[in-house]
């Protein structure tokens, strides 16, 4: 096994795991629990999140798994014949794709949204409650991608020096 392919893609593995284990929090309690609470509230409680979250330990993984899963899915390429390489490209655009560029492209221009409003604004309940529907239907995409990403950089390793 080449150690370096292999410290790589246990790498991304934990990363997605971590994130999907995240993401997944949200998608099942988190923003359920912020929708039964009055509007403001829940708001402002989702505005402060998305302050904290911005954070080394969570920007760190987030981000260093993107950076990961490219090296992972160069590395693939490089080595297509062999069992692995499917599973660890399929990983890393999982990963890249429907994580982190879902993120950047759809969630947060949807924190972007919220910050701009506060809960005395007379279209916040508006633009609060499609935040609630879309941002957590588009956060469950990123809990299955980043899962699906551990799966498949799971296979891959069980599949790699076959």
């Amino acid at each position: 096994m080449n150690a370096v392919v292999t410290a790589a893609v246990v790498l991304a593995l934990i990363g997605s795991a971590l994130i999907g284990g995240v993401f997944f929090a949200f998608s099942s309690f988190i923003m359920k629990a912020l929708a039964r609470v009055p509007s403001a509230e829940g708001i402002a409680a989702m505005q402060s999140i998305n302050v904290v979250v911005l954070n080394k330990s969570f920007l760190g993984t987030f981000i260093g798994t993107a950076v990961i899963s490219v090296l992972v899915a160069g590395l693939a390429i490089k080595g297509w014949g062999t069992l692995s390489a499917p599973y660890f490209l399929a990983g890393a655009l999982l990963y890249f794709i429907g994580t982190f560029l879902v993120t950047g492209l759809a969630n947060v221009p949807l924190n972007d949204q919220l910050a701009a409003v506060t809960a005395a604004d007379a279209g916040a309940v508006t633009v609060w409650e499609h935040y609630l529907d879309r941002w957590t239907l588009l956060n469950t995409v990123r809990t299955a991608a980043a899962m699906a990403a551990a799966l498949s950089f799971t296979v891959g390793l069980m599949q790699h020096g076959n």
